[in-house]
């Protein structure tokens, strides 16, 4: 990913919550407000820990697939977590599941001291699956994993939620991200990349029209399924020649939902779905919510 990451510094907000006046003073202050308000104070970010990281083995023999080493003293979940604070989001949660001990050493070991500002006390901090009365089941899944701590999320006071992967190896600015998500009124934005037709079939590939509302979306299509998936790319500020290297638009897992809409997707809507990519985004795509 080729978004560069601004350098900041963590200042200390004006306000501690978010609420309606707030937010309405800074929106009609510039048409093209930034961030109203701050993603410090508005944003959770939750990072899913992956499954058991076969492909990764015997790397994963003893730990879960984000605790893998990266660069000497560095593990992949660094890179999400990098990702955040450099986009001044400092309230984040890792949820994980298979070996996770050395993991939660790591977190706690790197980021365990206050890393918000004065009155923004951010953390980072791991949520194992576990077994409760009213669920018994570990997690199914990406969306699964995030119901099943909704009740912590929830008690939150933000806006929205940032759902992140904790083995992917990018960098991006999220403020831009959650700004394009709020300028456009979004309930779900995804973040996407043009793609080759020999990779697109790992991804879930999308459909946009002008606007760059998603009107179609398949899960790792293959055969003509794939083939009716072939979009301009120019869309995307492509040219005319990398445009038709890679005619697909692949989702990269990486997703705004606003706070409301998630509650709203993972309870009401699809109570049995368990996964964001197969099934909850196509699902709020077909309903005709605004992704």
């Amino acid at each position: 990913m080729d978004v560069p990451l601004a350098s900041k510094t963590f200042h200390s907000p004006s306000h501690s919550k978010y609420d309606k006046s707030f937010v309405d003073d800074r929106k009609s202050s510039s048409k093209h407000a930034d961030l109203s308000p701050s993603a410090n104070v508005s944003v959770l970010g939750i990072i899913l820990g992956g499954g058991a990281g076969t492909r990764l083995y015997p790397l994963t023999k003893k730990r879960a697939k984000p605790a893998v080493p990266l660069g000497a003293n560095y593990r992949l979940i660094d890179i999400p977590v990098s990702n955040c604070l450099n986009s001044n989001i400092s309230k984040i949660y890792v949820l994980t599941q298979f070996n996770s001990a050395s993991l939660n050493r790591h977190l706690s070991r790197a980021y365990g001291s206050n890393i918000g500002g004065y009155k923004n006390e951010g953390f980072v901090e791991v949520l194992a699956a576990q077994q409760s009365p009213d669920n018994p089941n570990w997690f199914q899944g990406t969306a699964d994993a995030v119901r099943q701590y909704l009740w912590l999320f929830e008690e939150h006071n933000v806006m929205e939620y940032l759902i992140l992967a904790g083995d992917h190896l990018y960098r991006m600015d999220y403020e831009k991200f959650i700004q394009a998500h709020r300028e456009t009124d979004a309930d779900i934005t995804v973040a996407a990349l043009p793609m080759d037709e020999e990779r697109a079939t790992a991804f879930g590939l999308m459909k946009i029209d002008e606007e760059g509302r998603i009107i179609e979306f398949a899960e790792k299509p293959k055969g003509e399924q794939l083939k009716s998936m072939m979009v301009d790319t120019t869309i995307l500020g492509l040219d005319d020649v990398r445009a038709k290297e890679m005619p697909y638009i692949a989702s990269m897992g990486i997703y705004v939902v606003s706070k409301h809409v998630m509650l709203q997707l993972l309870r009401d809507q699809f109570p049995g779905a368990n996964d964001f990519g197969s099934e909850v985004i196509p699902g709020a795509t077909s309903t005709g919510m605004r992704v």
